[in-house]
């Protein structure tokens, strides 16, 4: 069966302002997971912990997208290798907070927000990530040096996914 992409079985796409709406809710009352099923769509939300929100300098709620599970159980999916660690002096991995697509800079035509060398300041926005065409600006969240950039631009990037590795100020 073909991906049924943004639109569910009746050709109606999920309603964005449901999904902020809930993530609203899910601050408000402190929640920390929370799955909700929709017509053909299944919108799990989940926060991290204060500890992870710090390093990675993002505390939103991360969205996952999916259709309800079909009867048929799927093969497992082999794990991620991880990327390889920097030799030289310690680093901090700032992941991503979100799936979507990565975008170095705020336009075609820019430059990149930061490259290699570039010294951070917990507010200063790294990239932006788009999901569900929403633009999302995400900050460092620490102090220092950006020792490595791991994704390229126009790439989608998973919940997780190391993203830049910051040599800490």
């Amino acid at each position: 069966m073909a991906d049924q992409g943004p639109e569910g079985k009746g050709g109606e796409p999920l309603d964005v302002k449901k999904v902020h709406y809930l993530v609203r809710l899910m601050k408000q009352y402190d929640l920390s997971d929370l799955e909700v099923t929709d017509g053909p769509y299944r919108v799990h939300l989940q926060r991290r912990g204060p500890e992870a929100a710090a390093a990675a300098g993002y505390a939103a709620a991360p969205v996952a997208y999916a259709p309800p599970p079909a009867p048929a159980a799927a093969a497992p999916r082999a794990a991620d290798p991880a990327p390889e660690v920097a030799a030289g002096p310690k680093t901090i991995v700032i992941e991503s907070p979100m799936v979507g697509t990565f975008y170095s800079s705020s336009s075609p035509d820019s430059p990149p927000f930061v490259s290699v060398g570039t010294v951070v300041q917990p507010a200063t926005t790294l990239c932006i990530i788009e999901a569900m065409k929403v633009f999302t600006d995400i900050p460092a969240g620490v102090s220092g040096t950006i020792a490595e950039v791991l994704v390229k631009n126009g790439q989608s990037v998973e919940f997780g996914q190391p993203m830049y590795r910051v040599v800490p100020a």
